[in-house]
């Protein structure tokens, strides 16, 4: 699933290109993803001039100005530029037609979301439940400590609670964690501030790095151009499992919490 990095990246790679210009048309090619798509999205959206694209978690939220399209990507989806006239393939869903070019949602599995709002999109049922922003300066080491304080479950999984932490997904809690020297079974309640301290900065450094190395491309997330990102090569414990840790050379070990898979140096973090 595209996280934080990811969908931010894709913010960075549409909004120099798509900010400012009317949309001529828009497509819509199914009845539903997640969500129903309004079937009045076209009309909607025919002759707005897109003012912004914000990123809120792991969505995507477009500014005309009167309204708000709001999009996730889901497990399998991306947006691509392609030139006008391009004819759509099997799993493009949705287009957004300006003069020079066309943002197109490509989404095998269906799992995105494409919704409309004429309300301010934070009062979205979507986006009103959401925690904080790893990047914004609000996050650090005390809000960290104060937010853990009552939580026993393993740490991992505290942190891909996006009603807590928004876009830290599995990668990078596994990352953030490996480079805080947390283990990801420890309870969330036992870790000290100090540690919280180290873990947050971790989560931002990592999160950091991925946005700079164009995300992960561990599926089918790929750049607005069709390019990969390239994150998921430097990864230190992550899909690493039996495979010796860069810093003591303890193999990495693989366990499954909450569903997911979890990687970790049983020897660096503790």
């Amino acid at each position: 699933m595209p996280e934080l990095p990811e969908v931010e990246v894709s913010r960075q790679g549409l909004l120099p290109h798509l900010r400012g210009k009317r949309v001529l048309a828009a497509a819509v090619r199914t009845a539903r993803l997640r969500h129903e798509i309004p079937p009045e999205l076209p009309r909607l959206l025919s002759g707005l001039t897109l003012q912004d694209i914000q990123r809120r978690g792991k969505y995507l939220v477009f500014d005309f100005g009167r309204g708000w399209l709001i999009l996730h990507l889901g497990m399998s989806g991306s947006l691509r530029l392609v030139a006008p006239g391009t004819p759509p393939q099997k799993h493009d869903h949705f287009d957004l037609g300006f003069a020079d070019t066309v943002m197109r949602l490509r989404d095998p599995r269906r799992f995105g979301t494409l919704v409309w709002t004429d309300e301010r999109p934070e009062h979205h049922p979507l986006l009103a439940a959401l925690g904080i922003e790893p990047l914004s300066p609000a996050f650090n080491g005390q809000w960290l400590h104060d937010a853990m304080r009552k939580r026993s479950a393993p740490v991992k999984p505290v942190l891909m609670d996006g009603h807590l932490l928004v876009g830290v997904g599995n990668i990078y809690a596994s990352e953030s964690l490996y480079h805080a020297g947390i283990s990801p079974l420890r309870a969330a309640n036992r870790i000290s501030h100090g540690r919280c301290d180290l873990l947050a900065v971790a989560i931002r450094e990592t999160l950091g790095a991925s946005i700079a190395a164009g995300g992960s491309s561990v599926r089918d997330y790929v750049h607005s151009d069709g390019g990969a990102g390239c994150f998921q090569l430097s990864c230190a414990v992550y899909d690493r499992d039996g495979q010796a840790c860069p810093a003591c050379g303890t193999p990495v070990r693989i366990t499954r919490q909450a569903g997911r898979s979890t990687y970790w140096c049983p020897s660096c973090q503790r």
